[in-house]
């Protein structure tokens, strides 16, 4: 009898086989192959790494024409275990050309990520030693979703204690419908619906963490002055100047958001060669942008915008390929709770009738290694994720 193992339960495999304790960490480093795009790199180092890897034991995919340099920059994969990736860094470590300190330099990250964390601008913490759940309270008449719109004050306290109840760690607050084909809301429109509802959230649940939905710098600003934590912005502070002034200012946290146009236009901006590659690149260039003005990785968290400029297919691949994000060394949100995606899947079902699909989501997320989902049903999803999530660590329970 021959049985294929897990990688996730290895090392309770050599534990009962009998090995040497010292042995477990050399084996463990042996048993898996991890894939690794270099994405735009010069030519000649593509060629070099190619060569070193194979000298490794490994070895790197490179684009056919690479030997010749037809191409100044191109991508390349890796493959390779922990034991070739540390050989090969030690090359690297002699190499000062070609762009290869920064290589080197980023493949250590991922290779000896730091434990992520969220810092509140009053000091409180998120931490994601579990994954966490944004509990979705619109304060509109429109959202995609009928079942999550909220306009009185006090049916957003009641779900509000609800979601707490049930596990949220975030509200996250909305007062404009970004839902495909929109149209917006003035400013004026927008504050007058979220700043009461964030004041009320507040003094009923002062230990609460809320996020603020808005691309708008102004209404962000008066969000925080009522009591709001975290400001989530769809268009990654290109849809206001005056939103990267204000992060940086009030320090606090932003999530970041890929989209391309407004909601009235984005569909229309689907096209893409790879949607995984270009939306890292997209989201961590803006990331940038923030730690250029001294803004720290723990104010930063990434969501690749499922819904948001994608069709069904991209927005799948996305979800398949969200561990490309998740190393990138950022907190990172999927939300895609009841989205059109899933209804096209599942042959064409209503928004009411997408929860099992949203799970299904929640638990790629888990896979994924993602930190946080934002999502209308707070209990079901939590449930199927802490599920989960025992089932690949039973250890932590």
């Amino acid at each position: 009898m021959i049985l294929k193992l897990e990688t996730q339960t290895l090392a309770d495999e050599f534990s009962q086989l009998g090995v040497h304790p010292a042995s477990e960490a050399i084996f463990l480093h042996k048993s898996e192959i991890l894939p690794l795009k270099l994405v735009n790199i010069r030519t000649p180092a593509a060629n070099i790494i190619k060569q070193e890897m194979l000298a490794c034991g490994g070895d790197c995919a490179i684009p056919a024409g690479c030997v010749v340099c037809a191409e100044e920059r191109v991508d390349a994969i890796l493959l390779g275990t922990q034991k070739h990736y540390t050989r090969l860094l030690e090359k690297l470590a002699q190499m000062s050309y070609f762009g290869m300190a920064d290589i080197k330099t980023e493949l250590e990250n991922i290779l000896k990520p730091q434990p992520l964390q969220t810092i509140l601008a009053d000091g409180r913490t998120l931490l994601y030693d579990k994954m966490l759940v944004m509990g979705i309270l619109n304060i509109t008449p429109d959202s995609f979703y009928a079942g999550s719109r909220v306009p009185q004050i006090e049916q957003v306290l009641e779900r509000a204690g609800r979601m707490l109840e049930q596990g949220a760690v975030v509200l996250d607050i909305g007062g404009e419908s970004t839902r495909p084909g929109s149209d917006a809301v003035s400013a004026d429109e927008e504050q007058q619906r979220v700043v009461p509802v964030i004041k009320a959230l507040k003094e009923r649940y002062p230990d609460c963490v809320i996020s603020i939905d808005t691309y708008r710098a102004s209404t962000a600003e008066e969000a925080l002055g009522a009591g709001a934590d975290i400001i989530n912005d769809v268009t990654a502070m290109e849809g206001d100047a005056a939103m990267l002034d204000l992060v940086v200012r009030s320090q606090a946290p932003i999530i970041l958001m890929h989209m391309r146009g407004t909601p009235k236009n984005m569909q229309q901006n689907c096209e893409y060669k790879n949607v995984v590659t270009e939306v890292a690149a997209y989201l961590v260039r803006q990331a940038k942008l923030l730690e250029e003005r001294g803004v720290k990785k723990e104010k930063i968290i990434f969501d690749p915008g499922i819904g948001f400029a994608k069709n069904v297919q991209q927005n799948l691949q996305l979800m398949q390929g969200l561990k490309s994000l998740t190393g990138l060394g950022y907190p990172v949100l999927l939300a895609a709770s009841r989205k059109s995606t899933i209804g096209s899947v599942l042959g064409g079902v209503p928004a009411e009738e997408r929860l099992e699909g949203t799970i299904a989501a929640s638990c790629q997320a888990v896979y994924a290694g993602a930190q946080m989902v934002r999502v209308h049903d707070v209990k079901e999803n939590l449930w199927a994720i802490r599920m989960l999530e025992a089932i690949l660590c039973p250890s932590r329970i």
